[in-house]
C-alpha cells in the first residue's frame, strides 16, 4: 500500500506541475525541453510555443483531422501507439507481455456482468509513450453501455515494468468501457492509468474522475450513448495503455505485435455472423 500511495501522490504532484502556466519565456523552455527529451514530432500540431502548460502540450489536438475509413467492417486504432502484445484470450487468460498473463475477468472488475462473452476471444494492447499524441478515439461505430472507474496503483506501464510487475494491468487504476458494435457484439476498452498520468478524461461523461482519493469502484450506465468511428473519446494527460477485448471469432487482426500504429490505421476487420 505504501508504494501505491507514493505513486499516486507523485502522479498528483506531477499533474499539478504539468497544469501550471509559467511565464511565457519559461514555459517555452519547459516545452522545448520536453519535446527534445521525448523526441516529440509536432508536424501535425501547433508550434510548441503556443502551449500554455505542459499538460496542454501533452493533450494537444491535431491541426487537421485524419481520414478514417468508412467501411463498417474495419476497426481502427484508437490512438497513436505501440502494440505491446496481442492474440487470443486462452479461456480467461490474456498477456500483458510475453510470459506475464492475467485474468481478463479480474481486469474488468466486479461491476461488469457480461464477462463470459469474451471468454476465448481476442485481445490487443496499445502502449502510448510520453512522446505520442495522447488523445484516444472511437475504433468503430458503437454504443457505450457502461463505464466503470476502478481505483488502483499507478505503476509505470512501459515494457520494463510490464516485465517486472505480474498482473500490472489489474493492479493499476483503470476505466472500463463496455461497448456494443453495430452487429450487437460486446467488446471492451480498458484505459489503464500509469505513473505521472495526471488524469484520464472522457468527453462523453465529465463525471468520470481518475487519480483522485477514491477506494471504491464507480459505475456509470447509459441508455443511448452512440458514438461514431473516429470521434474523440478522451485523453490521457501523459502516456499510458489501452487494452481492447473482443468476443470469440468476432474480429481478425490486420496488425502485429511490436508494430507502431497511428490513430486511424485499420487494425482489425469484423467477422460476419454465421
Amino acid at each position: 500500500m505504501r508504494g501505491s500511495f507514493k505513486s499516486s501522490l507523485f502522479s498528483r504532484f506531477f499533474g499539478s506541475f504539468a497544469s501550471c502556466r509559467f511565464p511565457k519565456f519559461f514555459q517555452i523552455v519547459v516545452n522545448k525541453s520536453y519535446v527534445s527529451l521525448m523526441d516529440v514530432d509536432l508536424k501535425e500540431f501547433k508550434d510548441l510555443s503556443s502551449y500554455e502548460s505542459l499538460n496542454a502540450l501533452f493533450t494537444r489536438e491535431l491541426l487537421i483531422k485524419r481520414e478514417v475509413g468508412k467501411k463498417d467492417d474495419e476497426i481502427i486504432s484508437p490512438c497513436d501507439s505501440y502494440i505491446s502484445e496481442m492474440g487470443e484470450i486462452e479461456g480467461v487468460r490474456a498477456l500483458q507481455i510475453k510470459g506475464f498473463e492475467y485474468s481478463v475477468y479480474e481486469l474488468l472488475g466486479e461491476n461488469i456482468q457480461n464477462k463470459e462473452q469474451i471468454k476465448d476471444g481476442d485481445f490487443i494492447n496499445f502502449y502510448l509513450s510520453p512522446k505520442d499524441y495522447h488523445r484516444y478515439h472511437v475504433p468503430c461505430d458503437m454504443k457505450i453501455l457502461k463505464a466503470v472507474h476502478i481505483p488502483g496503483k499507478l505503476y509505470p506501464v512501459n515494457l520494463k515494468w510490464l516485465r517486472k510487475v505480474p498482473k500490472l494491468f489489474i493492479e493499476n487504476e483503470r476505466v472500463v468501457l463496455e461497448c456494443r458494435d453495430n452487429e450487437e457484439r460486446i467488446f471492451y476498452m480498458v484505459f489503464v492509468g500509469a505513473l505521472n498520468v495526471g488524469k484520464m478524461k472522457f468527453v462523453f461523461d465529465e463525471r468520470i474522475q481518475t487519480n483522485v482519493k477514491e477506494s471504491v469502484q464507480t459505475m456509470y450506465e447509459y441508455d443511448d450513448m452512440i458514438l461514431r468511428k473516429g470521434d474523440e473519446l478522451g485523453r490521457f494527460e501523459m502516456g499510458s495503455t489501452i487494452v481492447m477485448l473482443f468476443e470469440k471469432e468476432s474480429v481478425i487482426f490486420t496488425c502485429k505485435a511490436n508494430q507502431v500504429v497511428r490513430f486511424g490505421d485499420v487494425i482489425a476487420r469484423k467477422i460476419g455472423r454465421k
